[in-house]
């Protein structure tokens, strides 16, 4: 699950939300918000900004993924909190993902990145800053719908055979994922999967400060799902009552794939039987398409 939502600036209506936050809330980010239109404003405009903030965003973190992950064999301190202690990613594996990544960037995400310099109007820049209460609620609305979103498109290129040969079996060749396997996908998956992360912050009227949040913390999730971690800061370990999904949960998908097909949370696949807490034992899964 994986595109960094590149064509993600949607057309910012600059209207907040219309949920009134708690008193004072309004002063939070206004500051902020100033500073960046006052010393930024041509920058937030472009519209190449989204592009270049989530595809910036997206190879820091695999970066810092990658460094840990050719760290950890010799490195026990971290290696503990590896999913799959034994099984150290290889510099084979992170060049085929690396080079697939690359390559639908340059197919893929370029043109469509071009396209908007060529072809969208700026970014109108609203003057109001949302309240905090406002930006929490729109990037929590806009998780809601993409986890509902991509569950259905998840579940139904499971089901349907064609679907899962033509497009989603190329990101299940690696059954014990690592960050670079996030955007090992076909351009289909690429493509469909960012339209959502586009056009849900369009639909819920968020302020674009909140659309770039909302792409931010995408990217940040869906790079933490594959990374093969369990660190006790992980987004999993941080939200109560087994709700959310995380590392753990994305990883027994790639190993049993007929379960936890949420993105983020994981109300939909408990309520619709196809959630699954990860055994602790590696004994499960005997062999690997790729390591």
């Amino acid at each position: 699950m994986s595109f960094p939502a590149e064509a993600a600036s949607s057309r910012m209506l600059g209207a907040s939300n219309v949920t009134e936050g708690p008193p004072g809330s309004n002063l939070v980010l206004q500051p902020a918000w100033d500073y960046l239109r006052q010393n930024h404003h041509d920058l937030l405009r472009s519209p190449l900004f989204p592009v270049v903030l989530s595809v910036s965003t997206y190879f820091f973190l695999v970066g810092v993924y990658t460094t840990l992950d050719l760290l950890a064999p010799v490195w026990p301190g971290l290696n503990r909190y590896r999913l799959h202690p034994d099984r150290p990613v290889t510099w084979s594996g992170i060049g085929t993902t690396l080079g697939v990544t690359i390559y639908n960037h340059l197919l893929y995400i370029f043109p469509s990145a071009v396209g908007q310099w060529l072809w969208r109007p700026p970014t109108p820049l609203p003057r109001q800053a949302p309240t905090l209460w406002e930006f929490s609620l729109g990037i929590l609305g806009c998780m809601m719908v993409f986890d509902f979103q991509y569950y259905l498109w998840h579940l139904l290129h499971h089901r349907i055979p064609w679907l899962y040969r033509t497009f989603h079996a190329v990101h299940h060749e690696y059954r014990r994922p690592f960050s670079l396997v996030t955007q090992y996908l076909s351009g289909w998956e690429l493509v469909s999967v960012g339209f959502w992360v586009t056009v849900d912050p369009v639909l819920l009227r968020c302020h674009c400060l909140t659309t770039w949040g909302f792409m931010l913390f995408n990217v940040y999730v869906s790079t933490e799902d594959h990374c093969g971690y369990d660190f006790p800061w992980s987004m999993h370990n941080l939200v109560p009552f087994g709700l959310w999904g995380g590392a753990p949960k994305h990883d027994a998908h790639h190993r049993w794939p007929a379960t936890n097909f949420a993105p983020f949370f994981s109300h939909w696949d408990q309520l619709l039987g196809t959630h699954m807490v990860p055994p602790t034992s590696e004994h499960s899964c005997d062999s690997d398409a790729k390591e």
